[in-house]
């Protein structure tokens, strides 16, 4: 199944895992339910543990710890003194403790985590708030992606990069640091509301988002980007995502202005049991728009006047080429052109092949399916087919420039690629 003439151009730029790159999270932990002792938390032995410790041992055992952590992060006292602070809520009494030790306790309840050791995939890319500086033609844009470490857990990663339409592609190399957020806001894991403030990160590739709720606590998967633009002008960036429980999945919404603050809330409603959602960059007649696929199988449209809020919908591309025979759904959120909404699409079809096509969804009313790719026009290629998970090429949301499309696109659940093409290729190549 393959195309008369190649509809992508394919760049050399590949991102792979990097499992120097670690983030500090905390380490929490307790007794197995028979030998739990009410009163005495397995959090107020070990701090009882470091309070034994005279100035000599404590110095030395502050000394080799700043030793380690100092050679990738930053502010490490500082970062301690706040693990501590959220340790001490969880002790029954007050304890008395000087600075020393109160860095030692943190550290005792802290863990570096490589967030991206094992994978790095599954990108979507925006548009970036800022665009001075850039060459003339040129666009700034910002990549999320999806990074894998120890348990299989996921969190969330970002690059910066610089595209010249109908040129090259550039990914500023990643900081060796990397930041986790502070919370400014409660934590409700009945509704996912979250506050994150990444105001320690210093550029973006610095910021890490990894599980902090319940329902998030294997992961934080395949966030979707979009430059949102509401009836007011007013932009907002969006970002859907799966959280997976570890025993359940369910979709959450990422919010921002700035990549600096991000607000984290539940989807709810009938329609807001299903992977893969993504939001149109606009309302439309009022109403903001999303793309699902409810019934694992096709694409649903969804309407609201609450962008948390999804019920109903209903389908409007479902499989029908061999590539898609098992299940198709999109592959980020839909793109304005002047023909109508552009999608990128995934199809699953023969030994769980994962495949990328493209269809045309009227601009007035996005219900009405006008074109599709009756081919894929991106396939995994024989020296792309090996990784995690084989056989898979899957984007979360491709970028616009003029007539130009940027499509960053994972491999196999193990490294991310690159590839551009035209609007005019894609619509030529549809029926």
């Amino acid at each position: 199944m393959l195309q008369a003439e190649p509809v992508l151009d394919h760049h050399d730029l590949i991102l792979r895992p990097d499992p120097s790159r670690t983030v500090v999270r905390p380490f929490e932990l307790e007794y197995p339910g028979r030998f739990r002792i009410e009163g005495h938390p397995r959090a107020q032995a070990i701090v009882d543990r470091i309070l034994t410790l005279d100035e000599g041992a404590l110095e030395s055992e502050l000394k080799q710890l700043t030793h380690s952590l100092d050679e990738r992060h930053r502010d490490v006292d500082d970062m301690l003194r706040r693990r501590y602070d959220e340790v001490a809520k969880l002790l029954p009494g007050q304890v008395a403790v000087n600075d020393p030790q109160r860095r030692l306790i943190g550290a005792y309840f802290s863990e570096e985590f490589s967030f991206e050791a094992a994978a790095l995939f599954n990108p979507s890319a925006v548009a970036a708030p800022d665009q001075s500086g850039v060459p003339e033609g040129a666009v700034r844009f910002i990549l999320s992606l999806r990074g894998i470490g120890e348990g299989h857990v996921s969190s969330v990663t970002f690059r910066t990069g610089i595209w010249m339409p109908g040129g090259a592609i550039t990914v500023d190399r990643a900081s060796p640091a990397a930041v986790p957020p502070t919370i400014d806001d409660g934590v409700d894991d009945a509704i996912a509301a979250v506050t994150l403030n990444c105001g320690g990160s210093r550029e973006i590739s610095e910021t890490v988002l990894f599980p902090m709720l319940p329902s998030q606590r294997q992961g934080i998967e395949d966030l979707r980007l979009v430059r949102f633009t509401d009836d007011d002008g007013s932009v907002t960036y969006y970002g859907t995502y799966t959280a997976f429980s570890g025993a359940s999945a369910r979709p959450e919404l990422l919010s921002g202005t700035d990549f600096r603050n991000f607000r984290m809330c539940a989807l709810t409603g009938d329609a807001a049991g299903a992977k893969g959602m993504a939001l149109f960059p606009r309302r439309i007649d009022g109403r903001y728009v999303m793309l699902g696929r409810q019934d694992s199988e096709s694409i649903w449209l969804h309407t609201s006047d609450d962008i948390l809020h999804w019920e109903g919908g209903g389908k409007i591309v479902s499989p029908r080429y061999p590539w898609e025979f098992v299940q198709m759904g999109n592959c980020g959120s839909p793109i304005e052109i002047d023909e109508g909404w552009l999608v990128l699409t995934h199809g699953v079809g023969t030994v769980r092949n994962y495949c990328i096509g493209a269809c045309l969804l009227d601009k007035a009313d996005p219900s009405k399916l006008l074109a599709r790719t009756p081919e894929p026009i991106l396939t995994p290629s024989p020296d792309e087919r090996d990784g995690y998970v084989p056989n898979v090429v899957y984007s979360c949301g491709a970028m616009i420039a003029g007539r130009e499309l940027m499509i960053p696109y994972g491999v196999a659940d193990n490294f991310a690629a690159f590839a551009t093409t035209t609007v005019d290729r894609l619509l030529k190549c549809m029926e």
